[in-house]
């Protein structure tokens, strides 16, 4: 990123993509209503700020002239301003603070909706451009509106400062203002000509890495018995101090890098101390001018030089929010790209309809690197089960993908019933954080409820009698995925897909923990409800459950057999 591209249009497209639609949709009003008022309360602040300065002037000039009744006026003046500014300035932090929580709640509602919308959550996993975007959305919104509305009002008050300032600054001294435009131009130039590539670069490169290093942490902490089981808290430790070594080795060139802007700027900012009063002092030694009337050029001096030097004092931060810039809208550009956009190559359609069918599809691995199926063609009758078969790595679990919606790397098109009418059951189970009952009625909406009766003959019917008693009742709350062994989850979640009756269920290994008495009761309960089966599976005790075995051979070739003519290979 360069200082060219900083200021370029391609930059600020970016930010008015993320930031306009707040300011013109459902919120609208609000938000120009709290800035309208920001707005007007920096005109106080403006007012405020001359009028203090002026009076700065006025009882420096007083105490030269030991005129004491001056010099007291202008004090009472003085503490009457100011019992006026104090409000103002704290209800204008107030003011924008509350624009900015109400902005960053719209967008990152607006967000979460298009991550869950359309499982892009799920496709985001193989999408390398997209690093870290839980990050993105629970940080990197938050430092854009308030990074946002802070850069916003620090150049409307700057433009408001110059304006008032400046006049007063004319009135005294045109030199000075000559020699103000000078410094405050070339301190730009140098700022963004010799400081700005490198940092903008840097401060981009440290997010990223501060973000993979914190996701190595929660990696962890979600993994932590697999971990514990294997001892491989070494090879963890090393992988966690390598995202962090690689984040300590950037924020040190950025800390280097940092130190010579830091020289230029203070040296920058303290040579306006001595300026002004350089500028002014023949004027004040001969006579001319009241000593307060140079105390008040050099706040005016300073207050226009802060105004016009906006960028230099703010670059660093100004970076950092360049590359955040950079982040939200990578995110935002990858969450409205719609499933099976016309722009989307090499993707499996999908159909309605209310029989599940397959017209050839090609599967392909989610970068195209290698066909793990080829010209899949097949129709599946309700109560006609299909068995999937083959070696490790064949395909069989991106099939099953691929079937429920989840995997679209291929061609051909998917004919299939509504999604409610279609289950997915993981050899992993998922639990939700939540109680018992919570567990039973996942996914359904919170409004929606069964009595206890129901749900407790529910368990009955998995085999888990005893589970509401041992853990408190229904409503009872765990942390359900370390209290249960794999076995009762793959129960719990057979009795999600009791309770839905689908008319497909994909089930992929879905009753590996599980003994054979366990297992039957289960397949037989789910075809007595009329589900169709679809199954991932290496045992031969399960194809009396389906009609169909379709083998996969692992180089993209595939054959379908009668299953009761079928043997699996030894």
């Amino acid at each position: 990123m360069t200082p060219r591209h900083f200021f370029s249009h391609h930059l600020w497209k970016r930010f008015r993509d993320v930031a306009v639609p707040y300011w013109r949709e459902d919120e609208k009003r609000r938000a120009w209503g709290l800035l309208a008022l920001l707005v007007l309360l920096l005109l106080g602040q403006t007012r405020f700020a001359v009028l203090l300065n002026e009076q700065t002037g006025e009882f420096t000039s007083a105490l030269a002239a030991r005129d004491e009744a001056r010099f007291w006026h202008s004090i009472r003046y003085t503490v009457v301003v100011l019992a006026l500014a104090v409000p103002n300035y704290a209800f204008y932090f107030y003011v924008r603070d509350t624009l900015g929580i109400h902005w960053r709640r719209w967008l990152t509602r607006r967000f979460l909706e298009r991550y869950f919308g359309h499982r892009r959550f799920y496709e985001l996993n193989a999408n390398a451009l997209i690093d870290n975007p839980d990050q993105r959305i629970a940080e990197d919104i938050n430092t854009f509106t308030s990074r946002s509305l802070y850069f916003l009002l620090i150049f409307i008050g700057s433009f408001l400062q110059l304006v008032a300032f400046s006049t007063v600054l004319w009135s005294i001294s045109h030199e000075l203002v000559y020699v103000l435009v000078v410094y405050a131009t070339s301190g730009t130039l140098i700022t963004v000509g010799v400081f700005g590539s490198p940092l903008m670069r840097l401060n981009f490169q440290q997010l990223r890495r501060e973000a993979d290093f914190r996701y190595s942490l929660v990696r962890v902490r979600e993994n932590a018995e697999s971990i514990a089981f294997y001892r491989g808290e070494p090879q963890e430790l090393h992988h966690v101090l390598h995202y962090f070594g690689a984040a300590f080795s950037n924020f040190k060139e950025l800390v280097r890098r940092q130190l010579g802007l830091n020289f230029f700027q203070y040296a920058y900012s303290l040579l306006n101390i001595v300026l002004p009063s350089a500028i002014v002092a023949s004027q004040v030694l001969s006579g001319e001018l009241e000593v307060g009337r140079a105390v008040q050029a050099a706040g005016a001096f300073a207050a226009v030089l802060s105004a016009i030097s906006v960028v230099v004092e703010n670059f660093e931060n100004l970076s950092r929010f360049a590359a955040g810039i950079e982040r939200i809208d990578t995110l935002a550009h990858a969450l409205l790209d719609a499933p099976g956009a016309p722009s989307d190559t090499a993707r499996i359609r999908s159909a309605d309809a209310p029989t599940l069918a397959l017209e050839h599809v090609t599967l392909h691995t989610p970068r195209h690197e290698r066909v793990l199926v080829r010209e899949l063609s097949l129709r599946l009758v309700p109560g006609q089960g299909l068995l999937i078969v083959g070696d490790s790595g064949c395909g069989k679990t991106s099939l099953a993908r691929a079937i429920a919606g989840l995997w679209r790397a291929g061609s051909g098109t998917i004919h299939r019933p509504p999604a409610d009418e279609l289950v997915f059951l993981p050899q992993q189970p998922y639990m939700q954080p939540g109680s018992l009952r919570s567990q039973l009625l996942y996914p359904h909406n919170n409004g929606f409820t069964l009595p206890d009766a129901r749900l407790l003959e529910l368990l009955e019917r998995v085999n888990l009698p005893d589970l509401a008693g041992r853990f408190g009742g229904l409503d009872a709350e765990q942390d359900w995925e370390k209290v249960l062994s794999v076995g009762e989850q793959q129960r719990l979640a057979f009795a999600r897909v009791l309770l839905t009756r689908p008319r497909y269920a994909i089930l992929d290994e879905a009753t590996s923990a599980l003994d054979n008495t366990n297992e039957a009761a289960l397949y037989r309960q789910l075809m007595e409800s009329g589900t169709t089966l679809i199954s991932i599976a290496h045992r031969s005790a399960l194809l009396k459950y389906h009609t169909q075995v379709l083998e996969l051979t692992g180089d993209g070739g595939w054959q379908l057999h009668e299953a009761r003519a079928f043997r699996f290979r030894q």
